[in-house]
């Protein structure tokens, strides 16, 4: 052939390329695999799809496992493979060529003497190429030809020429292409007629599984959550759980290294600057340093940053070359985490003192674009806090600071926040701050002066949202010191403000009106007005759920199951107590101030059916909320329960200490001052002076049922009928109290008729009070009635309502211990998740809870909170009682 047609000297004669220099011979040998190799079977199962179709695109990042993979799955296939690693020397056409023509005769799909090869390096002839293609064409099995690195090549030229062989070629060639970037070629055209295999960089990540088995090559031994956190960091990269399981292996503890090591000082860091940041231009190399402080970004963000206009065709053509940055949508970006953290390293180093400025660059541009969050993030980050709070404040979130789901980690931003901020924003963060953590005296204060700093302000426009928020503050404020009226003119004004306010930044925070309106029913039901406190609430709690409203859905659930519990009907409050407790669990809410009311009221109602031990185990729960629990609500209500379950089993000193905290406020409710009056004076009464007891109870009066039959009792018990009497006379309970007052009444009219002789309406009463109270499985009112009960109770009618239920035998007097025989059977079914009956079958084996996290593969500590969780459920604190009380409940 002649020089013009491009061809020449068969490189099996002469042994040398197009430049007159030997083959490379290493460019045509598989790579070899390491001995920690972890051939993915998955993989392999997707690149056998390449026999089947004429182009495969195996496309990821640097280190992805790219070329061992596609090495892994070459070396087992049964046809021709020529494997040729491509260079950048490669770029003249005839240089190409002549190495793919090469790693053909290699591999043995063509013969040593076949003629034609490129024998000009900057050209190839179109005869030539179609006579390869025909060539390949005509075999009986097809050639599988592998190009690695072909992310190396950018010649046009020869990824037209690549189509034109690999179209003529029909069935005789599979062509594989290993590369960082797309390539050349016109993909779309063999997508569309499937024709087109592909194996992209999401696939070639390693799974946990994956992850941990690559480990054990490497002789590291980690549970699963360690493997599963590595997998985290890295995204699954394969050069970067290498690089990690290598240095791990130095350790003297391989799992606290991979979960702690700094990317930056490590040879993944050696990795990544050689493979990514090296080769960029000066423009992408300070594209990258400045977004390196961003969790992600787009290109006007990125723009901002840089305070240029290339970031659009940058960032386009860095994901495209797969430079570790991932697209999310909407033409948004973010950078691999370890990618990341290795750039901000080298941002401190090149460009010093530069980063505060990026954050608040970041903070401006996302605040006017609404992206609150990372404004709060980024402003925080670069020491503006003013800004921060103002972002916070104008956009109407202060209320996120109590919501319990994103509170502590507002908590923990606004932490470094020190004297310098001093907006009204600043102020009422302050504020909310010291509200949150129940630091009344500080909050306090700190209300006063973002007051003093809004009323300088005046009328300034823009304000209206910070008054809001201090409207918000001042109903809270007044909850915690008790002041009803305070909470009633917050709400009024900010109604008014409202007004004010564009309804979708109203809409978006509904949680800023749950609160408010929880503050102020709260506050009324301290102040004793039920029915306008039960109005509030239950708009609260019925109000459209949504995640930042479920925790004043949790207060006002907790707050109406209290009223229930106050106004005498049992059954009621534990349904919404038992609701507000599921309700926060499901929620995965953690345990702000106030909000264990739920298991207060639920302890409260285990007291009156004589459940001592389940009372014993709520409030002991109860008893872990934070030190500086300032509420009064939860705080009497805690105090209550703690006194009636103390004067049950006999402490009576004590019942009468515990009562205190419930009215030591500065603003004492009606309903608090008369339930501990009566605490009180049962114990006084238990103790023999009877006179004390009937002394307590001046306070108590005809408003409040719930108190006023229970002094009844006490006073009767004291030898004053007439009082009694006349007590019970006072009652205006109306069609709105419950059993536990019937049933009180009931029993106190019964002894009086007892001791006037009437025993027949004695009877009556007690047979009434009965079969009020089995609906209720309410059973204090007759174990603390005292002996006279006793006989009535052993007649055969009296006998049969009783039996079942009540325990039997002498009930004691006032006061005297109760001992019942057996726990009572649960009124509501216990239900156990899948996980929390998986753990109690293995502790019921004597399984250790170390063994136990090993056997289920989860760590320790969500062992012990699967634990806990059982116990609180089951009514228990011992993991024997769990195992029987579980058993005998058919759990497991």
């Amino acid at each position: 052939m002649g020089p013009s047609d491009g061809t020449g000297r068969s490189p099996a004669d002469t042994g040398t390329d197009p430049l007159g220099g030997p083959y490379l011979r290493t460019r045509f040998v598989l790579p070899s695999r390491p001995a920690t190799f972890l051939r993915r079977q998955r993989l392999i199962v997707h690149l056998n799809q390449a026999l089947r179709s004429p182009l495969t695109v195996v496309n990821g990042a640097a280190g992805a496992g790219k070329t061992l993979l596609t090495a892994d799955w070459a070396a087992g296939l049964r046809v021709p493979t020529a494997w040729l690693t491509v260079e950048t020397g490669d770029h003249p056409p005839g240089v190409f060529w002549a190495y793919v023509f090469e790693s053909l005769r290699v591999c043995g799909a063509r013969a040593g003497d076949t003629p034609g090869a490129p024998a000009d390096p900057s050209g190839v002839g179109q005869r030539l190429l179609a006579s390869l293609a025909a060539e390949l064409n005509a075999l009986d099995s097809p050639v599988v030809l592998v190009l690695d690195e072909y992310d190396r090549m950018t010649n046009p030229e020869i990824a037209e020429q690549l189509e034109f062989v690999l179209h003529h070629a029909g069935q005789g060639l599979r062509l594989v292409l290993v590369t960082r970037t797309e390539p050349l070629l016109p993909l779309h055209r063999y997508r569309a007629s499937g024709e087109l295999t592909e194996v992209r960089g999401s696939e070639l990540s390693f799974t946990t599984e994956e992850a941990g088995a690559l480990l054990r090559l490497h002789g590291l031994q980690l549970p699963e959550y360690a493997a599963s956190a590595l997998v985290d960091r890295t995204r699954g990269w394969a050069a970067g759980l290498r690089l990690s399981a290598l240095a791990a292996r130095e350790s003297t503890d391989p799992e606290r290294y991979l979960k702690e090591f700094e990317a930056d000082h490590s040879t993944v860091a050696d990795f990544l600057l050689a493979e990514v940041l090296k080769g960029r231009t000066q423009e992408e190399q300070d594209l990258l340093l400045r977004v390196s402080v961003l969790d992600r970004f787009c290109p006007d963000l990125a723009d901002a940053l840089t305070q240029r206009t290339d970031a659009g065709l940058l960032l386009a053509g860095l994901h495209r070359e797969n430079a570790f940055i991932e697209r999310l949508e909407h033409s948004w970006y973010r950078l691999h985490p370890l990618f990341r953290e290795i750039l901000r390293a080298h941002l401190r180093e090149r460009l010093p003192g530069v980063e505060p400025e990026l954050h608040l660059r970041a903070a401006r541009w996302l605040r006017r674009s609404g992206f609150l969050p990372e404004t709060l993030a980024h402003g925080a980050a670069g020491g503006d806090f003013d800004l921060a709070a103002g972002a916070l404040v104008d956009d109407l979130a202060l209320g996120q600071l109590f919501t319990g789901l994103r509170s502590d980690a507002l908590a923990q931003l606004f932490a470094g926040m020190g004297p310098e901020a001093r907006s009204p924003a600043s102020d009422l963060v302050r504020t909310a701050q010291a509200l949150a953590r129940r630091d009344v005296a500080q909050g306090l204060n700190r209300l006063r002066q973002a007051r003093n700093h809004l009323s300088d302000a005046g009328n300034s426009p823009g304000l209206a949202a910070a008054r809001l928020s201090c409207a918000l503050l001042e109903a809270l404020a007044a909850r915690l010191t008790g002041c009803p009226s305070r909470a009633e003119q917050a709400a009024a004004t900010a109604e008014e403000l409202r007004q004010e306010l564009p309804d979708h930044l109203l809409d978006e925070h509904p949680e800023l009106s749950a609160l408010l309106m929880t503050h102020v029913g709260s506050a009324r039901l301290w102040e004793g007005r039920f029915d306008d406190a039960r109005a509030v609430l239950t708009r609260v709690a019925g109000a459209p759920g949504g995640f930042t409203t479920v925790l004043p859905r949790v207060e006002s659930m907790g707050h109406l199951a209290l009223l229930d519990y106050l106004t005498g009907w049992l059954g009621r409050a534990e349904r919404r107590a038992l609701a507000a407790v599921s309700e926060a669990e499901r929620a995965g809410l953690p345990r702000p101030p106030g909000a264990g009311l739920g298991r207060l009221v639920l302890a409260a109602v285990a007291v009156d059916r004589q459940e001592l031990g389940r009372a014993r185990v709520l409030l002991d729960e109860t008893a872990r909320l934070p030190a500086r629990e300032h509420d009064p609500v939860p705080t009497a209500g805690r105090a209550l329960a703690v006194s009636r379950l103390l004067l049950d089993v006999g402490e009576t000193d004590a019942a009468a200490k515990a009562a205190e905290p419930a009215v030591s406020t500065a603003v004492v409710s009606p309903w608090a001052e008369g339930q501990a009056a009566v605490a009180r004076s049962a114990a006084c009464l238990a103790d023999g002076r009877p006179d004390e007891a009937v002394r307590l109870l001046q306070s108590v009066g005809g408003d409040q049922p719930v108190c006023a039959v229970e002094a009844a009792g006490i006073q009767v018990a004291a030898g004053r009928p007439r009082a009694a009497a006349e007590l019970l006379g006072a009652v205006r309970a109306g069609g709105r109290a419950g059993p536990a007052v019937s049933v009180g009444a009931a029993l106190v009219r019964a002894r009086l008729a007892q001791e006037s002789g009437d025993t027949v309406a004695a009877c009556r009463l007690v047979a009434r009070a009965l079969l009020d109270a089995r609906r209720e499985h309410l059973r204090r009112p007759f174990l603390q009635a005292g002996d006279w009960i006793e006989p009535l109770l052993a007649t055969a009618p009296l006998h049969d309502l009783a039996e079942g239920w009540l325990p039997s035998g002498r009930p004691p007097a006032h006061g005297e211990p109760v001992r019942p025989g057996a726990d009572p059977a649960f009124l509501v079914p216990v239900e156990l998740s899948g996980r929390e009956r998986d753990v109690l079958r293995r502790l019921a084996r004597m399984m250790s809870t170390e063994e136990i996290a090993a056997d289920l593969y989860v760590s320790i500590n969500t062992v012990k909170t699967h634990l806990k969780s059982a116990y609180r459920k089951l009514a228990v604190n011992r993991r024997g009682d769990a195992v029987r009380r579980a058993r005998d409940l058919g759990l497991l």
